[in-house]
């Protein structure tokens, strides 16, 4: 079977195209998924089984300040690469990349931002309203429902997997657990940070490979319009999960909160479930948050010897 992927380089495509390749022959994609000409003429001349769409902007902080970019990149690069499935025969699933961040702002959101405190455990599903509250939020969902108008349409199979915060890069400091991890060994003083009040799950990577993984393999299962959160169900306050870092790094220094810029549509909770999917095809993850973040913390001590 063929498969065509984008986002190749990125921190899912390229620790995911050496399994992907155990199954399929692949494709990268090439061309640039803003020109419209150029994707649907690759597209149609691999005539791909699957298509797996990782490549998007992905930070969620810059998507504040650069909003043009992110809905060019996103939105229409992914309906660019939707649209030029339209003549395909032989395609079983389309396979693509949102997030937990669809679901934005909720009413326990504005209670964890007032008070610092919530009533009760929440979890985010399927069923959950989105309410996308950040520039990166809105193109996914945007491509979400796009994806469901194809459906409705022309029948386009697809699965959208709302991704949660996922950790254990070896390249990128950018995101949060990296950042942390690297700021402590660099610097035994202090460190500054944004947010220490929201909440948030995450997902090691090796556990998020397994979920793609396991979703590209069943297209027969996955393929009618499935929308899926990932989980873990496991949430930490971002105060406690930098602590929980510093213990593992035996760090005695001092973190500086509210040191970096301020986001207008900063999210206090998520948090989501793997029911669905678990339900669909049997996955669900097996690396607990403190196996996934020691694992972690020695990628980034060796790499920073």
């Amino acid at each position: 079977m063929r498969l065509l992927l984008t986002g190749s380089s990125g921190f899912i495509g390229s620790a995911l195209t050496p399994q992907l390749e155990q199954h399929f022959e692949v494709f990268h994609l090439k061309s640039d998924l803003v020109d419209y000409e150029a994707v649907k003429l690759e597209v149609q001349s691999i005539d791909p089984n699957i298509i797996v769409h990782l490549a998007a902007r992905t930070e969620v902080e810059k998507s504040f300040y650069e909003q043009i970019s992110f809905s060019e990149v996103n939105y229409l690069g992914t309906v660019n690469l939707i649209e030029s499935t339209r003549k395909l025969k032989n395609l079983k699933n389309f396979v693509f990349a949102s997030t937990m961040e669809v679901y934005g702002w909720q009413p326990i959101s504005d209670e964890i931002k007032n008070t610092g405190k919530f009533a009760k455990q929440i979890v985010f599903d399927e069923h959950t309203t989105p309410n996308p509250n950040a520039p990166y939020a809105v193109a996914k969902l945007a491509c979400e429902k796009y994806l469901e108008y194809a459906h409705r349409s022309y029948g386009l199979p697809f699965t959208a997997i709302r991704q949660t915060n996922a950790y254990g890069r070896k390249d990128n400091d950018f995101f949060v657990t990296e950042a942390i991890i690297t700021r402590m060994l660099k610097n035994p003083a202090s460190i500054n940070m944004g947010y220490a009040d929201p909440w948030r799950n995450f997902i090691f990577v090796d556990d998020l490979l397994d979920a793609w993984m396991q979703v590209i393999t069943h297209p027969d299962k996955c393929s009618n319009g499935l929308t899926c959160t990932i989980g873990p169900n496991n949430p930490i306050q971002i105060k406690d999960y930098a602590e929980k870092i510093a213990t593992k790094l035996n760090w005695q220094g001092q973190i500086n909160w509210n040191k970096q810029p301020k986001r207008d549509g900063e999210i206090y909770w998520l948090n989501s479930d793997c029911v669905l999917i678990n339900k669909t095809v049997g996955w669900q993850p097996k690396i607990d948050l403190d196996d996934g973040l020691d694992r972690t913390v020695e990628i980034w001590k060796d790499k920073l010897k």
